[in-house]
């Protein structure tokens, strides 16, 4: 599965990495924000200047990205077609190598048949070819890193070795310096750990609290370091305030309005440098939530619609919108049976009394709702794309293998139902 996944994506890289290596912009379109700091760090200038003008110090981006992406610069050199390659290639193998979690889980949750299907599925899934093929971010590594800690969570409450525990908190450490928001998810499903421990009788307490020293210990120097740098807590990231502003100001049209951004803008841009950007997302946080307080209803309506577009992919059908994204139509086609067939799946689950099916729950619920605060992306939902494609497959192959005599009588049920006696009655 793993060799047949990265072998269609490395070939559709061959047809797209030249997306990657425009020059327009200053090479503005090689992994954004992203490529910015990596090649900040490639020439020694350390975590800094995320925007195409300098900037100065940042910790708008997390840092284990930029500096794997930093390492493919040293390597091939800054923003050539060779690094393009690399980093997809990177981005692919990240991707290819999430079907052994995708596998691993589905075979723990719902048995082997299941497992195979979800596995393979994964290989050739339409999401994870194109984001790992043509998009230069930390989505693919935070997809992976996510599953493997969900899979690490099934099995923590079995777990007795403190160092199984300490191991998770490391992890979700990785996960938070990846991408901050697995953090919305990650200590629910330590804290179900800590809930299964507790039916069963079994210590928690001290468990628990080796796992939060050790994601702490993780995640402490970079805290530290924005602390310095910034002179006030910044935990993971700085650009709340900038999200919550761009998605929350009025504009419908699309999903964010990204006119507002500092690269799209001269004078956010002014701003941003005359400010420094600390006081510069200060000043965007209050602008976003003043908008909120004082537009509540719109604001309610919005988190709705941004909602609605996670889950189905649905925005607009307007001409103009179309105008701007014509594959809409196919996306919401696919994310929505997607959606659908994983529903499906989660109440079987249930149904079933799963002890899988909370985790499940937990993901698909908490995940996506920062996103309805401030605004979603195309990509924002990735990271948990394997739990909606392990549930999807299971849905299916739990109806297409269901026992006969099960599917006899829901059929014997239904035509009694259906018959006169029944209508009588």
């Amino acid at each position: 599965m793993v060799l047949a996944g990265l072998l269609v994506r490395l070939i559709v890289c061959g047809f797209l990495y030249t997306d990657q290596t425009s020059p327009a912009r200053d090479h503005w379109k090689f992994a954004y924000e992203n490529g910015r700091v990596a090649r900040s760090i490639a020439l020694g200038e350390g975590i800094s200047n995320p925007q195409i003008a300098k900037t100065g110090p940042t910790a708008l981006i997390p840092p284990v990205f930029p500096y794997i992406l930093a390492g493919v610069f040293k390597v091939f050199g800054i923003y050539t077609t060779a690094s393009a390659l690399g980093i997809l290639a990177v981005d692919s193998l990240f991707s290819a190598l999430t079907c052994i979690p995708v596998f691993l889980i589905a075979r723990r949750c719902f048995g082997d048949r299941t497992a195979r299907w979800a596995g393979w599925v994964w290989a050739f899934f339409p999401y994870g070819i194109y984001f790992s093929a043509d998009w230069v971010w930390p989505t693919c590594l935070a997809t992976l890193l996510l599953a493997c800690l969900f899979l690490f969570a099934l099995e923590l409450p079995e777990l007795r070795g403190w160092l199984a525990w300490g191991g998770f908190g490391l992890a979700c450490g990785l996960a938070a310096l990846t991408e901050p928001t697995t953090l919305s998810v990650l200590p629910f499903l330590g804290l179900w750990a800590c809930w299964r421990r507790l039916q069963g009788r079994e210590r928690w307490v001290g468990r628990a609290v080796i796992a939060t020293a050790a994601f702490l210990l993780a995640v402490a120097p970079w805290t530290m370091r924005n602390f310095e740098t910034f002179h006030r807590l910044v935990p993971m990231r700085s650009g709340l305030g900038l999200e919550l502003y761009v998605g929350n100001n009025g504009y419908s049209d699309y999903w964010v309005n990204r006119s507002l951004y500092p690269s799209h803008s001269a004078a956010a841009m002014a701003e941003y440098q005359n400010a420094g950007e600390s006081a510069y997302m200060q000043h965007k946080f209050q602008q976003g939530s003043s908008f909120i307080w004082t537009h509540p209803g719109f604001f309610l309506w919005m988190c709705a619609r941004r909602g609605i577009y996670l889950w189905t992919g649905f925005w607009s059908f307007s001409h103009d919108y179309l105008r701007e994204e014509p594959l809409d139509p196919a996306n919401v086609v696919v994310c929505s049976i997607l959606s659908i067939l994983a529903i499906v799946g989660l109440i079987r689950a249930f149904r079933q009394r799963s002890v899988a099916a909370v985790p499940f729950l937990i993901v698909l619920l908490l995940f996506p709702l920062i996103y309805c605060v401030t605004h979603p992306e195309v990509y924002y939902r990735r990271p948990i794309d394997p739990m909606f494609v392990i549930l999807a497959v299971y849905a299916v192959a739990s109806w297409r293998h269901a026992p006969k005599r099960t599917r006899a009588a829901r059929f014997e049920l239904a035509g009694l139902l259906a018959s006169p006696q029944a209508i009588q009655i």
